[in-house]
């Protein structure tokens, strides 16, 4: 570690002297950030050694996080933040004629994930080891994130996102760690020594080679470890390249690699179906059979020790996507370490648990019987097996009950179900709100919370407050320290003392100061990226995150356009400006989500480019939405847009970090809202539309009928016509899709029975915003609250009710 500036300057002149045999004058931007990386990496790797070999000495119990996303962002700046370095390798750098700032931004956001559920994991990785938990996350290095996104004429366009093509800095690979993982062929059971032996044959092999990334710890010396795995061979037809036949001689190695080239496979094919399935195994069976390994030479390899993996490892599946996890440690325990069935199953349950993000139906994944036998043989022998099982004890509670067990089985209607698989497999089922838990138990998995009534639990989702608040938004850090003092850094829960000054007149003007500053830092990007220049005085009102119909941004885009038509009938209607920002990505087959991005664009190339209205409103889509623009955007916002249907959103975590940042939430009682509400009192945020129970009622029961709102509404009326009349300036059926999700499938998620209740409560928030000493008292209590919703206690919670690990300190080495 640096004792002065010094010594950092020195260190750090002598490292680009090192890698790069040139001065600095010499260097460009991007070998200086390598030059610092390295030299940061050095000091990370020293903690790294010293955190595994305490980890081996104490034995205490691994959790082990399996995640298909992990969206990490800019490691840089979290880093040096984490190590107390920022301020200090700051003032070397610009003692030297560098900025901190421009190093940072060399740096590609990591495309290792898509959006809340991969921030999310990555949330969780930053507070185990600043807990000082031994908890490391398990993964694939994709070669290409989700894509990069362009808006060209308003529509979404799909680019490789080869975030890779400069290397990554912060990663070890780990070729002699390297497994193989097995695809295809046939199994046949053979007995040797009075038991039945596995034996499979004519597979396909894949080596998974791992890639080790250091997960810092802030404020001590813990470093844990990210394990992404990646799919490569030195597979290479030597003799059809002799022979001209060029392609030949590769196909089979791009064949074999494709497993870890890109996020999320539209699977709209049944080429890319095969190929997220596949990827599901690769990463689960090769985190697996590293984790066996690693357990075996701490804690012993006899099949005894083996039966008792639970009590030293904990496995933890992130939604869905690592399932066959349960299939996967039953084969290794039982193929592999000689376990029986009924001993295998006792510790597989005992040592996975499961958190369920999503209730939506679609997203509830399954797998076609016929695929799965085909392409994991192994893995379709062991689920029938574990679902012939548990239809016998099904049977036995409910005998007749057909309905019942029919949804309850792994295998059922042609499909392997991977929800029913993980409850069934794992010993805790969690959900991510308190509203969405319930919801579980009493709805969607209500036959399993019957069946299992002490198996599911709340856990609350969390983000970092390091990163969203401290790192994201400097100017407040400072300014809440300045008030409070820095216990807030380790212990969020202290910016609650914030409540008492939600009143004070002279920090309510600092909040007021730094939020302008952060708006006209956002607005300078805007100005830049999309020459749109918005007025950094009027309400930032912010929607970013996934595209998708339930997250409602057709919801949004109405009000805007809604708003735009009163403003042409009356340009001196006396409203409070407005600058809508969205954000975010549709995925690449979802036809519905990409005509609403498009209609966002054509809403902000009309309201935009009208002088007419006076720059009253503003719209702007920034496109290719990641961590590092987020982290420019939250600190700007005034206004959250947390519209999705009551019940759809398992919890959210954007609405998290905008409170942090002093936004006033715009919502639904839904996911995490709800308790963002109880925290902050119905007087620091505005909620409208259905509730959940109402929701749930017209799905069930029926009584909805959009066309009455429609008929109804004027302002609805008017609104829904002109996607389709030729009022916006693009061909009769550009908006077909939306203007049929609307009326012609009865508006599936409520968007126009909502509406009426939304435009009212924008009419609220344009109201408190006019008060702005009320104004600043609801954006300091937000920020005040919001220690709740730090990862650290959500992580604490699982550490002692799911995974029952203990921290453990970390010696300097």
């Amino acid at each position: 570690m640096f004792k002065s500036k010094e010594q950092f300057k020195e260190a750090f002149i002598d490292k680009m002297q090192t890698l790069f045999g040139q001065s600095l004058d010499e260097s460009s931007t991007t070998d200086k950030y390598v030059a610092l990386s390295t030299l940061l990496r050095e000091v990370i790797s020293k903690r790294w050694y010293q955190s595994n070999k305490q980890y081996r000495a104490t034995k205490e119990k691994q959790v082990y996080y399996f995640s298909m996303e992990f969206l990490l962002g800019r490691l840089l700046g979290s880093n040096l933040f984490n190590l107390g370095l920022t301020e200090l390798c700051s003032e070397g750098l610009s003692e030297l004629g560098i900025e901190l700032d421009q190093l940072e931004a060399v740096e590609h956001d990591a495309g290792l994930g898509n959006g809340g559920l991969g921030r999310l994991a990555a949330c969780f990785l930053d507070s185990m080891a600043s807990l000082q938990l031994p908890g490391h996350g398990t993964g694939i290095r994709y070669r290409h994130g989700m894509f990069e996104q362009k808006i060209v004429d308003g529509y979404q366009i799909e680019l490789p996102d080869n975030w890779l093509r400069d290397g990554y800095v912060w990663e070890m690979r780990k070729a002699d760690r390297a497994v193989t993982v097995k695809f295809g062929g046939h199994v046949r059971l053979e007995e040797q020594g009075g038991r039945l032996i596995a034996v499979h044959e004519n597979y396909e092999p894949v080596l998974a080679v791992p890639y080790d990334v250091p997960v810092v710890g802030a404020n001590c010396n813990t470093v844990n470890t990210l394990r992404l795995w990646s799919a490569e061979t030195n597979h290479f037809d030597f003799s059809s390249f002799s022979k001209g036949d060029f392609l030949k001689a590769v196909e089979h190695k791009y064949s074999l690699e494709a497993t870890s080239q890109i996020l999320y496979p539209d699977d709209n094919y049944p080429e890319g179906k095969t190929l997220r399935l596949k990827q599901q195994y690769f990463f689960v069976s090769a985190g697996l059979q590293s984790i066996v390994r690693r357990y075996k030479r701490t804690h012993g390899a006899a099949p005894a020790a083996l039966a008792r993996i639970h009590e030293k490892v904990a496995i933890h599946i992130n939604d869905t996507h690592p399932a066959l996890a349960v299939p996967e440690l039953m084969r290794i325990l039982m193929d592999e370490e000689g376990l029986g069935w009924d001993e295998a199953w006792y510790t597989t349950r005992k040592t996975i648990s499961y958190t369920n993000h999503t209730i939506l139906p679609e997203a509830l994944e399954k797998w076609p019987i016929d695929l799965v036998q085909a392409l994991l043989p192994r893995m379709y022998m062991i689920i029938h097996e574990i679902n012939e099982r548990f239809c016998a004890d099904l049977w036995k509670k409910y005998p007749n009950q057909w309905e019942r067990i029919r949804d309850m089985a792994i295998i059922g209607d042609c499909y392997v179900r991977m929800a029913n698989l993980a409850v069934v497999g794992s010993h805790s089922v969690n959900g991510v709100a308190a509203v969405h838990s319930e919801i579980l138990k009493k709805e969607v998995m209500a036959n399993f919370h019957q069946f299992y009534p002490h198996r599911f639990n709340n856990k609350t989702n969390g983000v970092t407050h390091r990163r969203w608040l401290a790192k994201a938004n400097p100017k407040l850090a400072t300014l809440i320290t300045e008030t409070i003092g820095s216990g807030w850094l380790a212990h969020p829960n202290e910016l609650a003392s914030l409540h008492r000054y939600a009143h004070d007149p002279a920090f309510q003007a600092g909040i007021k100061a730094v939020k302008q500053a952060n708006k006209e830092k956002l607005a300078h990007y805007i100005q830049n990226k999309m020459n749109i220049a918005v007025d950094v005085n009027s309400i930032f009102d912010v929607q970013v995150k996934r595209i998708h119909a339930y997250k409602r941004q057709t919801l949004n885009a109405l009000h805007i356009l809604d708003l735009y038509n009163r403003l042409k009938a009356d340009p001196n209607l006396d409203i409070e400006p407005r600058t809508f920002i969205f954000g975010g990505k549709s995925a690449t087959g979802y036809y519905l989500a990409k005509r609403i991005i498009k209609f966002i664009n054509t809403l902000a190339h009309v309201i935009n480019n009208d002088r007419a209205i006076g720059g009253k409103i503003k719209v702007a889509f920034l496109e290719n939405y990641s961590v590092s623009l987020a982290e420019l955007i939250m600190p700007a916002a005034d206004v959250s847009e947390q519209i999705s249907t009551a019940s759809r959103e398992a919890s959210g975590t954007g609405n998290m970090k905008f409170m942090m940042n002093g936004a006033v939430t715009i919502g639904t009682l839904d996911g995490a809202n709800i308790e963002i509400r109880d925290e902050v009192g119905d007087d620091n945020i505005v909620i409208f539309g259905l509730t959940a129970d109402e929701v749930l009622s017209y799905y069930k029961h029926g009584g909805y009928n959009a066309l009455d709102i429609y008929h109804g509404n004027p302002r609805v009326r008017t609104v829904v016509d002109q996607l389709m009349n030729g009022f916006l300036p693009v061909s009769p059926d550009e908006f077909h899709s939306i203007h049929h999700s609307l009326m012609r499938t009865n508006d599936e998620y409520f968007v126009l029975k909502d509406f009426p209740d939304y435009a009212a409560a924008q009419e609220t928030v344009a109201s408190l915003y006019r008060d702005q000493s009320r104004w600043q008292a609801m954006a300091i209590n937000n920020i005040a609250f919001s220690g709740r919703f730090a990862s650290d206690r959500t992580v604490s919670e699982y550490a002692i009710g799911i995974w029952g690990t203990k921290p453990v300190v970390i010696r300097e080495s």
